[in-house]
């Protein structure tokens, strides 16, 4: 063994040196720093700050945690989206807000067999954009238009604030003031203006291009029976974009590998699709 002779200052710097060494090989054993977030984790954050403005990182980290995610508060107000102050809700949201009290009708015109024109009338709640209640007519009048917005809410026309139409001169005082008289208030869009009631303008061209396009009116019954049927194929099976894909009464979704069953609506014009039962 060899012994040497040091001073007590060279014993202190050599160990700064095997000090600095020790650091210096950290990285080699692993990735230095802190934990790398959850890419997912990320992609939430911001997903919710997108969707909810107003809220904050702490809502936000709640609702994470309730997600199953652990997430530090600082974590997430780094990734979350800012928002110009103050936070506003955008327009979608603030008109969905105000769709449950609101409708839509409006009158169109099918030639009859005998190039008669018939007078269609519709009626259309903007919340769920399900058909309430559709009928014909060869000579409508004021009375008869006020009697149809009754029949289109039996039940729950007092939820119905205001009902938007044109400034068709059917809507005459007798609808007015029975629509004053169900609480809702008859709310009249501007001249050669139909964008301003574009629920009623979009389901009378989704009746055209679906049904009355491929049919000939014999008749005011005719007619009306063609429009019950899609009505109840519009309300109930058919697919809407604006719903998600979804009908204004939802239908279950088909679940299992039975064999899939077309049931024909209008004569077989369109088709609802489901599994059949499998038999055990």
């Amino acid at each position: 063994a060899t012994l040497l002779n040091v001073e007590s200052e060279t014993v202190v710097r050599w160990h700064r040196k095997r000090f600095q060494f020790f650091w210096r090989r950290m990285p080699e054993r692993g990735k230095p720093g802190r934990p790398p977030i959850d890419a997912e984790l990320i992609e939430l954050s911001r997903r919710i700050s997108r969707d909810d403005a107003t809220w904050g990182a702490p809502r936000i980290r709640s609702e994470l945690a309730l997600l199953g995610h652990d997430a530090a508060e600082s974590a997430v107000a780094k990734y979350m989206v800012r928002h110009p102050q103050p936070s506003s809700q955008d327009w979608r949201t603030f008109l969905a807000n105000h769709m449950s009290g609101a409708a839509a009708c409006d009158f169109f015109v099918i030639p009859s067999l005998t190039c008669k024109p018939l007078f269609c009338f519709v009626v259309l709640p903007h919340d769920r954009r399900r058909i309430s209640h559709i009928h014909v007519r060869r000579h409508p009048t004021d009375e008869w238009t006020a009697r149809q917005l009754v029949e289109a809410f039996p039940g729950d026309t007092s939820t119905m604030s205001c009902v938007h139409h044109d400034r068709d001169s059917i809507y005459g005082q007798v609808c007015k003031q029975k629509l004053v008289a169900l609480g809702s208030e008859p709310v009249i869009i501007a001249r050669q203006s139909p964008w301003q009631n574009p629920y009623a303008e979009r389901v009378i061209g989704s009746i055209r291009r679906e049904c009355t396009d491929h049919i000939l009116a014999l008749g005011e019954r005719h007619l009306l029976q063609s429009l019950l049927r899609y009505a109840t194929y519009y309300n109930e099976a058919r697919c809407h974009s604006s719903r998600r894909g979804r009908a204004p009464e939802p239908r279950p979704t088909e679940d299992g590998r039975g064999e899939f069953i077309a049931a024909p609506h209008l004569g077989g014009l369109h088709c609802r699709y489901r599994r059949a039962a499998q038999s055990v």
